[in-house]
């Protein structure tokens, strides 16, 4: 069961790493092994700061290996003549974060944020290294950093965490989700393999793809490892196709093997496109009711009651809603409430408009031309749900013209049959490949254009933690003199494998 605050980007700390200077280094190099601070730096970020480690590595010319860290301060001229860039790396970020510390006498602190639940656990961590992780009051005007994915490690969380962890990407591809704002992942994902499947409704394709997913799942092919986390994003696709095929009466095209359960897209394609049209108001809905809470949390009541996006919109959209009842009913009614309802988002919007202009006949002329713009939207997008139904259409369509064919060749001899189930194999191979780029991003397009524009007017910054593999040594790597061919060796192995 998800609990409430999964709704929402992690909640974060302003925190500060205070140490002596002598104990600071050994407290960094405990945040870095931890990886779950996320320190400011000087410059904004910037590299600033350019230590010795960094002017060593810029001299070997040579590709860096990954960033990491000894536990004990290395000797960085012994560094250099092993070429272990990997350590130099990570000595040149150590040094970095040294260098924006601000100090009072032999104390030095840096800033930076914590996830809320890591910051009694990082405290115990870094004061046994002679160091205080100290909670502090956020600064006003400075959103804290972005994290979606949750630090629940309990087995019962484990499912939904792995899910949530495929859909994240539909989410960070748009951008990052402003740390006010709730956190959409879950909700966009579920919307996406439903619209996706609509699009994709075939039987046989979805279970084909819930098959590609467990593929997936067990690292095959190893050439799309990297694919792997995704699984059960491409799961849930395919299982609503699926469920949408068996609805559809669709296993690889028309080939009677199901029943229709409830349309056949081919023989009732105006109820195919009211019922997709009917999805994406609902859809709509939802998303303008999700973007009202979002500007309350990011600028309050005022922000939410003027916002094209807040309940100004979206008593625009609901009147507009009223008023096409009344031209499918026909009761008068509809008409007169739907026109004062949309009236009245109309003035509340041309407020909040007025607002951000200059002022005068000009801010006025703006104002007008963005109200048009707002009320042209709101027809166009729910109409842009039709192609729901289209490519629905086009997917059985292509699929009948495949089973067509397959029936017209099966019935000429042993040659028919052969060249019927070529035709089979081929048509639905091509089908399924086409048909899946296409209902990918026209659902892609769907939740982007029509629904995050909704949710978001603005963009937060990722949680980016300070996050470097440790060596655990015996004792500080010093200089020996030129190293023996087999002590080369061994300085150039990767780290780990000393």
């Amino acid at each position: 069961m998800l609990r409430a605050e999964t709704a929402v980007p992690v909640r974060m700390r302003r925190v500060a790493v205070v140490a002596p200077d002598k104990a600071l280094r050994e407290s960094l190099v405990r945040i870095a092994e931890a990886g779950c601070v996320d320190i400011d730096l000087a410059g904004d970020g910037g590299p600033d700061v350019r230590g010795s480690a960094a002017t060593r590595l810029q001299r070997l010319r040579t590709e860096s290996a990954q960033p990491a860290l000894s536990e004990a301060p290395p000797d960085l001229d012994a560094l250099e003549r092993a070429g272990r860039t990997d350590l130099l790396a990570g000595e040149a970020q150590l040094e970095e974060r040294l260098g924006s510390a601000v100090r009072h006498g032999t104390v030095a602190a840096l800033a930076g944020w914590c996830p809320e639940t890591e910051v009694g656990p990082m405290a115990a961590r870094i004061a046994a290294a002679g160091g205080a992780l100290v909670p502090l009051r956020a600064p006003r005007g400075v959103d804290p950093p972005t994290l979606l994915t949750g630090a629940d490690a309990s087995p019962p969380a484990y499912a939904a965490r792995t899910v949530r962890r495929s859909f994240t990407p539909l989410v960070s591809t748009y951008g990052t989700v402003p740390y006010a704002d709730l956190d959409p992942t879950m909700a966009a994902g579920t919307v996406y393999v439903v619209m996706f499947g609509l699009m994709f409704g075939d039987a046989g394709h979805g279970l084909l793809l819930v098959a590609i997913a467990f593929l997936l799942r067990a690292g095959r092919p190893r050439r799309a490892a990297a694919l792997r986390p995704l699984w059960p994003f491409v799961a849930g696709a395919g299982l609503a196709a699926t469920l949408a095929g068996v609805a559809y009466g669709e296993f690889f095209g028309p080939t009677g093997v199901l029943p229709v359960l409830w349309l056949e897209p081919l023989e009732e394609p105006m109820r195919l496109l009211a019922t997709a049209v009917g999805l994406g108001a609902v859809l709509l809905a939802l998303a303008y009711a999700a973007g009202i809470v979002n500007r309350w949390r990011e600028g309050g009541p005022a922000a939410a009651l003027y916002a094209t996006t807040g309940i100004a919109g979206a008593a625009l959209y609901l009147g507009l809603a009223v008023v096409a009842g009344y031209a499918w009913l026909g009761q008068a009614v509809y008409g007169f409430v739907g026109s004062v309802i949309a009236a009245v988002g109309l003035a509340l919007a041309g407020v909040g408009l007025f607002a951000t202009t200059a002022g005068g006949p000009a801010g006025a002329v703006q104002t007008g031309i963005q109200l048009f713009d707002a009320v042209v939207r709101i027809g166009s997008n729910v109409v842009s749900f039709a192609r729901l139904a289209a490519f629905g259409l086009t997917h059985a369509a292509l699929g009948a013209i495949v089973w067509d064919g397959t029936t017209a060749l099966a019935g000429r001899g042993p040659v028919g049959v052969v060249a019927a189930v070529l035709v089979f194999l081929l048509g639905n191979a091509l089908a399924f490949a086409l048909e899946a780029l296409v209902a990918g991003v026209q659902a892609l397009r769907l939740e982007f254009y029509e629904l995050f524009s909704r949710l978001f007017e603005g963009e937060g910054r990722p949680f980016r933690p300070w996050h470097l593999p440790v060596e655990h040594l015996t004792g500080p790597v010093v200089d020996a003199g030129p190293p023996s061919a087999g002590e080369a060796a061994i300085s150039h192995a990767p780290a780990g494998e000393e």
